[in-house]
Parts: C-alpha cells; sequence; structure tokens
C-alpha cells in the first residue's frame, strides 16, 4: 500500500510553510509582469518612442489572454524527461521558469531605441512564459491548499507577486537612473531564479484518481471539451464571463498609458519610483488584507462589489493629478490609493475565480477565467494610446471613470441571480 502524500487537508504539514511557499510563488510570477507592462513601456517612453506605440505594446501580453489555449496541453501532457520525476505540476514548473529567467536576461540587453522589434519579441517572449508560469502556480495553488485555506493562500500569492511587481517596478526604475536600464533589468535574473528554488521545496500535489490513456480524441475531449463544456453547463456562465472581460476594464485603460502620463506631467524617474515604491506596496498589501478580511467576513460577492466602487473612486484621483502637474505629493497620494485599490481587487477577484473552477479540470478552467479577466488588458487596452492622443489627458482618465461602471451593473445581476459561495476563507 502506498503511502498518502502529506497535504493541509489531512494534517501532515504545518501550515505556515505553505504559505510561505505561494508567497515565493507569488514573488516569481510578479516579478516579469511589472517588467513587461509599466517597466517596460516607462523604458520606451524614455526612448522618446510614440504613444500609439507604446499604447500597443500591451498586445505583447496577449499571451496572458490565450493561455487557455496550452493550459490544456499543460494537464494533460506529461512534463520532459529530465524533469518528470519531480511529479505534474512542479515538473513543468521548472523548466518553464529557467527559461523565463533566460528571457528576461535576453530583454534586458537590448536596445528599444535602435532595435525595437528585438525588445518588443523579447517581451512578448517573457509574456509567454510567464502565462505559462502563472498556469502551472494557479494549478498547485488550488489543487494543494484545501478550501478553507484559499483565501489565506490566495493573500500569501497575492502579497508575493506584489512585492516582486514593486523591485520590477519601482526598483528596477530607480536603479535605471544610476545603473542605465540594461544592468537594472539584468539584476532581476537571479531574483527570478527564486522561484524554480521554490519549485524544488514544494510538495507535488496528488495526481487525480484517473488519468486518460486512451486515443488523442479521447484526451482532447477531456482535456479541452470537457472543462468548458462543465462551465458552460453552470447557470449564469455567460453573465459570470462578462463581469469576468469588465471587472478589470477601467483600471486597464488607464494603467496602460500611466508611464507616459507620469512623463508628460514632468515627473522624473525618481519621483516616479518614489510614489510607486515603498509607501505603494504598503497601500497594496493594506488593501489586499482588508479584502482577505472582506471575503472572510461579508464574502467573496460583497468583498467584490467593495473593491469595484473603491477602484472606480481611486480612477478619479487620475484627472484630478492631471490638473496639478509637477507636485510629487499629490503623485504619491494617487499611487498610494490606486495601490490600496489594487490591493482589495486582487484579493477579491483571485478568490471569486479560484472557487469557480472545478478541482477536476483546475489548470485549464483558472487558465480560461484569467485569460479572459486579462481580455480587456490585451485588446482595448492596447487602444489607449490612441484614445489618450485623441482625446487629451484629463478627457481620457475621466473617460476610463465611465468603463469601469458595467462591471459594477453585471456584479447587481450576479449578486441577485447567481451569488458566489459566501465565503471562501481561512480558518
Amino acid at each position: 500500500m502506498t503511502r498518502q502524500r502529506p497535504t493541509l487537508a489531512n494534517g501532515g504539514m504545518k501550515r505556515i510553510l505553505p504559505i510561505a511557499l505561494i508567497t515565493a510563488l507569488g514573488f516569481s510570477s510578479g516579478l516579469p509582469l511589472a517588467l513587461s507592462g509599466f517597466t517596460l513601456r516607462l523604458w520606451l517612453a524614455r526612448a522618446h518612442l510614440p504613444l500609439a506605440a507604446i499604447g500597443f505594446t500591451t498586445n505583447l501580453g496577449i499571451a496572458y489572454s490565450l493561455k487557455f489555449l496550452w493550459a490544456p496541453a499543460l494537464d494533460q501532457i506529461r512534463p520532459p524527461p529530465p524533469f518528470r520525476s519531480l511529479g505534474r505540476r512542479r515538473g513543468w514548473l521548472l523548466p518553464i521558469q529557467l527559461c523565463l529567467a533566460a528571457a528576461i536576461g535576453g530583454l534586458a540587453l537590448t536596445h528599444p531605441a535602435h532595435h525595437l522589434a528585438l525588445t518588443l519579441i523579447l517581451g512578448g517572449i517573457v509574456a509567454f512564459l510567464s502565462a505559462s508560469q502563472d498556469i502551472m502556480i494557479d494549478a498547485w495553488r488550488i489543487e494543494f491548499f484545501p478550501l478553507t485555506m484559499q483565501g489565506a493562500a490566495t493573500a500569501g500569492y497575492v502579497w508575493g507577486y506584489r512585492g516582486a511587481m514593486l523591485i520590477s517596478g519601482s526598483g528596477v526604475i530607480a536603479l535605471s537612473v544610476t545603473l542605465g536600464w540594461h544592468a537594472a533589468i539584468l539584476l532581476l535574473v537571479p531574483l527570478q531564479l527564486i522561484g524554480a528554488a521554490t519549485t524544488l521545496l514544494c510538495p507535488e500535489p496528488a495526481p487525480p484518481e484517473t488519468v486518460d490513456t486512451g486515443s488523442i480524441a479521447a484526451r482532447f475531449r477531456d482535456a479541452v471539451i470537457a472543462p468548458l463544456a462543465e462551465f458552460w453547463s453552470r447557470r449564469g456562465a455567460a453573465v459570470i464571463l462578462a463581469f469576468v472581460v469588465l471587472f478589470y476594464l477601467g483600471e486597464a485603460l488607464a494603467g496602460v498609458m500611466l508611464a507616459p502620463y507620469y512623463t508628460h506631467l514632468g515627473f522624473n524617474r525618481a519621483i516616479i519610483a518614489l510614489a510607486t515604491g515603498p509607501a505603494a506596496l504598503v497601500a497594496v498589501l493594506a488593501g489586499t488584507a482588508l479584502g482577505g478580511v472582506l471575503v472572510a467576513r461579508a464574502g467573496v460577492g460583497t468583498a467584490l462589489m467593495a473593491a469595484l466602487l473603491f477602484q472606480t473612486l481611486a480612477l478619479g484621483l487620475y484627472p484630478v493629478l492631471g490638473l496639478h502637474p509637477h507636485l510629487p505629493h499629490i503623485l504619491l497620494v494617487v499611487s498610494v490609493v490606486e495601490s490600496f485599490a489594487q490591493g482589495i481587487s486582487d484579493a477579491a477577484f483571485i478568490t471569486y475565480l479560484s472557487g469557480l473552477c472545478d478541482k477536476h479540470y483546475t489548470a485549464t478552467q483558472y487558465a480560461l477565467l484569467s485569460s479572459v479577466a486579462a481580455v480587456a488588458l490585451r485588446t482595448v487596452g492596447g487602444l489607449s494610446g490612441v484614445l489618450a492622443q485623441a482625446l487629451g489627458w484629463i478627457r481620457f482618465y475621466e473617460f476610463t471613470i465611465v468603463s469601469a461602471l458595467p462591471a459594477i451593473l453585471v456584479l447587481v445581476v450576479i449578486l441577485r441571480k447567481y451569488p458566489p459561495a459566501r465565503t471562501i476563507a481561512a480558518p
């Protein structure tokens, strides 16, 4: 008789270690996210590239919206032979993380002002590998932690990736002032390898009770058709997907243009790094903690509504910032409030998505839902540069406030007709 693998559910492990592990994996997840987003756009803005070109860099991250296409392969295909002994989750996660560190190193050595195409290609590769890493980390988190600890696991994950975004965002920006962009980004490579070391320490979740070894058609049905069919069979599936698409729409439009917006208002890299640095990190961690408390005490639905309302109010600060340029203290307030709103949103939204997943199709369904959530950023968000140029900065950011309202209306429908489970919280 084989010995059962220790899990949180059967009491075989202390709880603090798994939370530390998911926090470290969250760090690995967040590091390339800011690098291929805000940091890359600021790098291009400082190279004096046009707004339209900067806006369309969001399309590099289309992998975050399409990752559900190859998530079934990671769910069904065995890892490459050198890593197969690590299991079905870690066996894929480790080689992806190693390739990601190499891609970040390649991106650091490019020169966007002279070879923009190469910079964008490597930025796209970083985003693709980052999205693939997210598939496996999310699958590990949902499969390993019991339902009662999903709230705590989500909080740890968010704290990790927000801390990493501080480093690959404001940290790289601040270091670029003295070291230059190339050296500052290159320092992220050893930090990205922290994720690989963490993967080796993680326990492998127990595999499914049955593994399909039938024909290719049968495996495709189980890997792709069954997860989608199971989700679409639920009441309100279309409404839920619409809400997932709309949740980050306003923030997506606003966030893409922040780097050139701050530059337009006359803020230098040192001030931007300060405003988006430690104070913003404390704010996002506080927001995440509050979001976790709201999920535990008031339920996922109430937490989602609070997150949307606060997120919309935070968007209203960007036009105010435009009316008071060259004032660093106002930039700091805007950054802190926006980060606090993001923390609440992340805790509530990630917990909501996790609760929608069937454990038989964890990787595929979570990849689908999180991909849909990124659609606004990777498609409409790419037009933000064109919109900002056409409307002007103040009217553009007023437009982002209006674009956040549809998500609130759809959530009202969901809470009335298809309410989520009240709590997915730590005991």
